[in-house]
């Protein structure tokens, strides 16, 4: 029995090595950047279209929920700088087959005030960009001070995505509704999402 000790030892130290080697290799293929950021859309209201505007950030993000708030802001004010400018751009448009009416007309006004409220937007957009570099910062007395004022920009951004199409639905015409209402709320809904993957880091 002596002579034997010695082997069995080895055997039992070869076997938890093996079995801690698994554990590491599932616990790494469950828990990759991609499927962090599934697990975290997850909770937002629009997953699928929270996971795809998101997963090619996963190698940069990894598991940081800081890193994903902050790459969902950046993704929210780049499609909000796009519809805008699409925005700008039908507004700015000659008339054609009655597409947009007359500059002082209610639909007019209904686009000029949509393009308003989408630049309101990206300023607030903006503010809670730079605020989301002073939370990284900020020391634990801040940090929920700095918290609330990336949540109230980021919902006052929304409020504005969600006024724009308002606005619209009051005023323009179904030719007009029909070309921006689909943009808007495709903005909106990776503002919503924004929003939620921010309110997340209250959590952590």
């Amino acid at each position: 029995m002596e002579q034997n000790s010695p082997s069995l030892m080895t055997n039992l130290l070869l076997i938890a090595v093996y079995l801690l080697t698994c554990t590491a290799i599932i616990f790494a293929a469950s828990s990759n950047p991609a499927d962090f950021v599934r697990r975290s859309c997850n909770t937002t209201r629009y997953p699928d279209v929270c996971y795809k505007s998101l997963v090619s950030y996963a190698p940069s993000v990894k598991h940081s929920p800081h890193r994903l708030a902050y790459a969902a802001l950046t993704v929210s004010i780049d499609r909000v700088r796009s519809v805008s400018s699409f925005v700008a751009h039908m507004s700015a448009r000659p008339k054609p087959n009655g597409f947009v009416e007359t500059e002082g007309s209610t639909e007019g006004g209904a686009i000029q005030d949509c393009t308003d409220n989408l630049k309101d937007s990206i300023d607030q957009l903006k503010q809670s960009i730079k605020e989301m570099g002073h939370l990284g910062q900020a020391k634990a007395s801040r940090y929920a001070w700095h918290l609330n004022n990336v949540e109230t920009w980021v919902s006052g951004a929304l409020t504005d995505e969600t006024t724009c199409l308002e606005s619209l639905s009051q005023s323009a015409g179904p030719k007009v509704k029909a070309a921006i209402r689909k943009k808007v709320v495709e903005a909106a809904q990776v503002t919503s999402n924004a929003l939620a993957l921010v309110n997340q880091l209250g959590t952590h």
